[in-house]
Formats: structure tokens, C-alpha cells, sequence
């Protein structure tokens, strides 16, 4: 996450351990690998190592909005899952439906950090709720200002892959109503 500058652009220090992240077609996220808007389009499967009677938090964001050159919108976060119980991503209570990678046409590779957060305890998370059919209040989104609002303290684990461009993401911002 250094060497890809995730530490100091998301976070202040790399987690641990690393989170499982596995896209339909049997694609399996490796640090830093990169796959395409078409590959990573449907919500993974993401697994790490939890314990049961814990609960968790997992955002996926993307620090390279729209550019990594001018990430002006710096982060633009495509999935938000709190109070999850042990790693079972399905039982959480869900912020920020999943948005697949959508970015724009000759802006290079964008990074997509995944970040598993354990809670104390349960949460009343305030944010409002957003569907993925609207890109509105995802991007200006910083993970580490969200951690830090409801006392998550530095992930206990993380991933991530790089995509840029391809023929999947007007597809996208059609959904996005953009």
C-alpha cells in the first residue's frame, strides 16, 4: 500500500492483514493488480479474518477521482457496509450500495482500496443512505475522517486493485444517471 501511495493518500498506516477479494469469473484480487471495469462491475465476494462476536465495517473507495493527476474528488467511495457481524458481508447494515469501478475515459489507472475497520460496538451510523443508481454524495468522501467520526481507530486489514477505462463504464453512468 506504500509503494502505491494508499499510505499517506487514504490512509495514515497500512493494515495488518489483508482482505479476500474474489469477483464472479473466479478473479481473485492481488495488491495492486489490475482489472477492468467490466471484471470488477458486480459486488465481490470479501472476506478477512474476524472473529464472530465482533462486528465490522468495510468501505471501498476510490482516492483518484477523477484523476489520480487531480483527484479533486478525492474519495469517491463505491461501497459502505457497517455493523457487520464476524465477515459476513450480507448481514450488515448497508450505507453505500456497491458501485463498480467507472473511470473516465484517459485518466490512467485509479486505485480501489478495500478497508475492514473493527468496531467496539454496535453503531447508529447518521450518513444518509445511497442506492446504486446515483453517483450523488459518494465522492469528497474520506474514510479516514468517517473512521475517525465513529472512533474506528486504523484498518485492521485492506486490499486493493487498479482499473482504468474500458467499454463497461458508460454502461455505468448510464446507471449513475450520469
Amino acid at each position: 500500500m506504500e509503494e502505491h501511495c494508499i499510505v499517506p493518500d487514504v490512509i495514515a498506516k497500512a493494515p495488518k492483514c489483508s482482505v479476500s477479494v474474489e469477483y464472479d469469473g473466479g478473479i481473485s484480487v492481488k495488491a495492486g493488480m489490475v482489472l477492468t471495469p467490466t471484471q470488477v462491475k458486480d459486488q465481490p465476494c470479501v472476506k478477512w479474518e474476524a472473529d464472530n462476536s465482533k462486528l465490522y465495517t468495510l468501505c471501498m473507495t476510490d482516492p483518484d477521482a477523477p484523476s489520480r493527476k487531480d483527484p479533486q474528488f478525492r474519495e469517491w467511495h463505491h461501497w459502505l457496509v457497517g455493523n457487520i457481524p464476524g465477515s459476513d458481508v450480507a448481514k450488515g447494515e448497508v450505507l453505500s450500495a456497491y458501485v463498480g469501478s467507472g473511470p473516465p475515459p484517459e485518466t490512467g489507472l485509479h486505485r480501489y482500496v478495500f478497508l475492514v475497520y473493527e468496531q467496539r460496538r454496535k453503531l447508529d451510523f447518521d450518513e444518509k443512505r445511497l442506492p446504486n443508481n446515483s453517483g450523488d454524495g459518494r465522492g469528497g468522501f474520506k474514510i479516514a475522517t468517517f473512521a475517525k467520526k465513529y472512533a474506528l481507530g486504523d484498518p485492521i486489514a485492506g486490499n486493493f486493485y487498479q482499473a482504468e477505462y474500458d467499454d463497461y463504464v458508460p454502461i455505468l453512468y448510464k446507471q449513475l444517471g450520469a
